[in-house]
């Protein structure tokens, strides 16, 4: 695993792991690396310095990719039983807290690009998950029979 110090058009600053070089440039190409902070999909590299390790040996790649599943995994978990899902109804729901007309409670749900941008201007306090740590949405009672 590689991790990169990572930082957008809008110069918002972050950090993203890749199993290698080639996976980033792979990701970066088709526009799938994404800033945290304000969604700008036009990312490059910091530069950085190597991490230069004395006589231990790291652990394999693959091993660190099963470090990092097991860890969005972890992730994907806890917001699932933390937060409680709302859907659609992301941004009202959010609006509200942040306003005081709703008492403020752990939620998740879904919105645009535009939506989450409108979000971040408005001071709202939301952040998009990267797909490896979003849970998956609970199946509405219809589609269990």
């Amino acid at each position: 695993m590689i991790r990169y110090a990572l930082e957008c058009v809008g110069e918002h600053q972050f950090e993203a792991w890749f199993s290698n070089s080639e996976a980033y440039e792979k990701q970066r190409r088709r526009g799938l690396i994404e800033c945290p902070e304000c969604g700008s999909r036009k990312v490059q590299k910091q530069i950085m310095a190597p991490a230069v390790s004395g006589t231990k040996k790291s652990a394999p790649a693959d091993q660190m990719e099963v470090m990092a599943a097991r860890f969005a995994g972890e992730v994907r978990k806890q917001i699932a039983n933390t937060h409680e899902f709302v859907g659609e109804r992301f941004a009202s729901e959010a609006r509200a807290m942040h306003a005081g007309e709703k008492d403020a409670r752990p939620v998740w749900g879904q919105v645009s690009p535009e939506v989450a941008k409108e979000l971040r201007e408005e001071g709202v306090p939301a952040m998009p998950l990267p797909a490896p740590f979003a849970p998956q949405p609970p199946k509405k009672s219809r589609e269990l029979n």
